[in-house]
This record gives structure tokens, sequence and C-alpha cells, in this order.
């Protein structure tokens, strides 16, 4: 059975004392909830260990928004897989549109976070999607398709069960543009029918697929029910409490 998931991702957000206050605020308001859905936290590297132990013993998760492709060594500034698993963090972002555009990431660099992240107990959470030309242009279906060809489908079927995928419409992320619930529902879609086709039937319908375009309180519950939906990576909305806490209620009956 696939999971539901809504994961916040805050990327270069709040200081260490906002990011407290968050997850303290967020911990005692589903404290005693019934979920329909796992919570995922992602935040900066430097609030992991802090806010790890913090959601100790709640429904939070937490994830680092990226990690290094180099096991350790004389990497200045960049932070291992390792290092993000011994924060207490037992998820980690990776792919996402942000680090491709702007900071190069390429197949092979993300096949070898990949590889780190699964081989230090991590579950990625591996981003896919096209950009505005790219769905102009009607090669949506075949963007998503090399993506997963040159990273995730590299992996064996052991380790592919254990990645969750995220679909971004880049096109749609703070553009003031919206991917309609029917446009996400045939990616995901197609994404699933690629799965069953590199791997199993079984493994493609219990994979978790999240939606990463500008998901919040107003479309989550449309987006969620459809069949191929398992819940969103959220951006801006995850910010605070009052904008997140309807996504997560979304999956709730």
């Amino acid at each position: 059975m696939r999971k539901n998931i809504v994961a916040g991702n805050w990327k270069m957000n709040k200081t260490l004392q906002e990011g407290t206050a968050f997850i303290a605020e967020l911990k005692q308001t589903l404290a005693g909830k019934s979920l329909g859905c796992d919570v995922v936290i992602g935040a900066p590297f430097i609030h992991l260990a802090t806010i790890a132990e913090q959601a100790k013993g709640s429904a939070i998760g937490i994830a680092a928004e990226n990690c290094a492709d180099k096991a350790e060594g004389a990497y200045t500034g960049e932070v291992s897989a390792a290092m993000v698993a011994s924060t207490g963090a037992r998820y980690v972002i990776l792919g996402h549109s942000e680090r491709r555009a702007y900071y190069g990431e390429n197949d092979a660099i993300l096949s070898e976070k990949l590889a780190l992240a699964l081989a230090n107990g991590l579950t990625p959470i591996f981003c896919i999607g096209e950009v505005k030309e790219e769905r102009e242009a009607g090669k949506h279906f075949e963007v998503v398709a090399q993506q997963l060809e040159g990273t995730v489908f590299g992996l064996s079927a052991e380790d592919f069960s254990k990645v969750v995928l995220a679909y971004e419409p880049v096109w749609a992320i703070g553009t003031g543009l919206t991917a309609s619930s029917a446009q996400a529902q045939e990616v995901h879609a197609h994404v699933r029918q690629l799965i069953a086709s590199k791997y199993s039937a079984q493994i493609a319908e219990d994979c978790t697929i999240l939606y990463g375009g500008s998901c919040n309180a107003s479309n989550a519950k449309e987006l969620f029910g459809q069949p191929d939906i398992d819940g969103g990576l959220i951006g801006g909305a995850s910010l605070s409490v009052e904008k997140f806490l309807p996504i997560i209620e979304a999956f709730n009956k």
C-alpha cells in the first residue's frame, strides 16, 4: 500500500529560532489528531538536528533539502547523506527543479546522491517535471520519462521501492500559472505507467507520487482526490502552520 504524504519544503527560509517555533506549533496542533497522511518538513541543514529531536514522539518526519554527491572528504561547505542521517532526519529532497536550474545538477550527480541517500537509510523524495517551454511544446511526458530513465530507473526494484517521487510542473511554481487537477493527474498516471513498464504493476501501485505544483488550502482536496496523486510537496504554504494545516487535513474524510 502506498503512503499519503504531505511534505513541506521551507527552501532558504526561517532562522533556526523561527524553525523551532514552527515545529513546536505544528507538533501541538497535530497532537491527538487522526491524520490521513504522513507529515514531513524539509528544512535547511542547520535546522535538522534540533528539529529532528524536537519532533520526536510526534507525527512529524524531518527531511533535508539536499545532500552531497560525495560520501566524505575535502568538499568545503557540502553536507553528506551520512551527516543528514546522523541528525535524525529520515528523508532527503533530491532533484528539485531549483537545484537543477540554479546549481547545474544533472542525472549523473543526482544518481550519486540517490545511491548515497539510500545507503545511509534515507528516503529520497525525488523530483521530476517540465519547464514552461517543454510543456508548451507538448514534451512533458517525454521530459519526465527521460528524467526517470537517467536516475531512479537505474536502481534495483528493491531500492526503487524506497523512493518517493514528486512531480513538479515547474511552469506552475511561483508564476501565477496553475496546473489543473486533470493536468496533474495525467502526468502522475503516466509516471505510474512508466514505473509499471520498468519494474512491475505492483511496484507502480505501491509508489507514492506527490504533486509539487502550487498546492494550497483551496486546491489540495481536489488534487489529493485524484487516483494517482498521493500528496504534495508544498513550498510557500508550508511556511506557516495556519496555511499548512488545511493541506494536511485535506486527506481527512
